[in-house]
């Protein structure tokens, strides 16, 4: 195939498809590549993917554990602002794909590479999500996306190209995998074959990151979590790193079968697909931060912020991480959270996070105005009367003006 293309930065997993593709690349585009196999906290040995690569006679070979990175200036942001995609969904994988294209990017532009490929398909959400952060951090980057060009368009097709081109296959890749799975440190995600019939219950074998709430202990968990600025800091009163806390939060989660969502839900593309996910950490840091911000926040600033989370949460969703919109609403979140600092204690049990206490030096919550006993002048319950004439003069125009009207007709 004639090009311009001499250098191609490719995500690379060292599964199948990814290695299908790596070979691909070199053989349609006569171009050198480069790998990048990001570490988000997926669970997987990553040096085997090094080692294919090497096989695959890759020179320059990037492994890089994102970890940190990836729960401090991605996950912990969308936490502030409570980001639900649909009402349910934490957002896992949406979260974690702009930080591995900004990479893919400048690992472009440290090796002098004219392009980057991915191995998302065409009928999903991710290719939108790593083209979108590509072009908005380098308008000229050129995208190679396989699975839109190439003619391999079934699991056969794949392992007949990689015994052709002798790629290994692993074993339990011959026969017909029964989901896919994406994993990062927030989520586990499974998705296709045996979930593809929303009318259908998912197997208990799909899930893998927590235990079914039926089978979890018997005796509830207390755990309390600290935070600065609206951003968790510490688990039980230890300070820990972000990636450590929420590694640590999954396993309390998981644990207490904490996190499981099965969700329909609608693709960016157009269509309805049906994912089974898994957020331990996740939704025991949801619940916590909603919980310190019930004493900590304003109504008002509280009540907005809540208001714009849907946008918020579809601007992730859809790929505009790096937009200006989203930039826009992250500055107005993060104004909200100046004062969300302190401690919340929940209660982990049979499959649910809740907050039973919180306190903070921050905090606006006022006994002495909300008691039922006697408050001592600090609140005259005689200024509700006026509050109320005020708020209901509308109300009393409008019914009056109906029953004028009604009258006449």
């Amino acid at each position: 195939m004639a090009n311009d293309i001499k250098k191609v930065v490719l995500a690379y997993s060292g599964g199948l498809d990814t290695s299908i593709i790596l070979k691909w690349l070199k053989e349609t585009y006569d171009c050198e590549v480069v790998t990048f196999t990001a570490d988000l906290g997926q669970g997987e040995e990553l040096e085997p993917a090094r080692k294919k690569a090497e096989m695959f006679g890759i020179k320059d070979i990037y492994i890089e554990d994102l970890r940190e990175e990836f729960v401090r200036d991605f996950v912990f942001p969308m936490f502030r602002a409570n980001a639900m995609y649909e009402g349910l969904y934490l957002l896992g994988t949406s979260i974690a794909r702009p930080l591995i294209a900004k990479r893919l990017v400048e690992i472009a532009h440290e090796t002098g590479a004219d392009a980057i490929s991915h191995g998302a398909t065409g009928k999903g959400n991710d290719q939108v999500r790593f083209e979108l952060t590509a072009n908005a951090l380098d308008p000229s980057i050129k995208v190679i996306a396989p699975w839109r060009e190439w003619d391999l368009r079934s699991r056969t097709r794949l392992l007949e190209y990689a015994e052709a081109n002798q790629i290994p296959i692993a074993k339990d890749k011959r026969g017909e995998a029964p989901f896919s799975v994406d994993a990062n440190l927030l989520h586990t995600s499974s998705e296709g074959r045996v979930l593809e019939d929303p009318a259908v219950e998912a197997p208990d074998y799909v899930y893998q990151r927590t235990t079914d709430p039926e089978k979890a202990p018997d005796t509830p968990e207390y755990v309390k979590i600290g935070f600065e600025k609206g951003d968790a800091i510490s688990v039980n009163g230890e300070k820990l790193s972000p990636a450590s806390l929420l590694e640590k939060l999954n396993a309390l989660g998981g644990r207490h079968g904490v996190g499981r969502l099965d969700l329909v839900e609608n693709r960016f593309v157009g269509m309805k697909s049906r994912g089974v996910y898994e957020t331990p950490g996740g939704t025991i840091l949801l619940e916590a931060h909603r919980g310190i911000e019930q004493i900590t926040l304003d109504a008002g600033a509280g009540h907005l912020k809540d208001s714009i989370m849907p946008r918020y949460a579809e601007l992730i969703y859809n790929g505009f991480w790096f937009s200006p919109e989203r930039e826009a609403l992250q500055a107005l979140i993060d104004k909200t959270q100046e004062h969300v600092t302190g401690t919340v204690k929940l209660k982990l049990y049979k499959g649910v996070a809740r907050t039973v206490a919180r306190w903070s030096d921050h905090s606006l919550y006022s006994e002495k105005h909300v008691t039922f006993e006697e408050d001592a002048g600090a609140y005259d319950q005689k200024d509700a009367a006026g509050f109320i004439r005020l708020n209901a003069l509308r109300l009393k125009l409008i019914a009056t003006r109906n029953a004028r009207v009604a009258g006449k007709g």
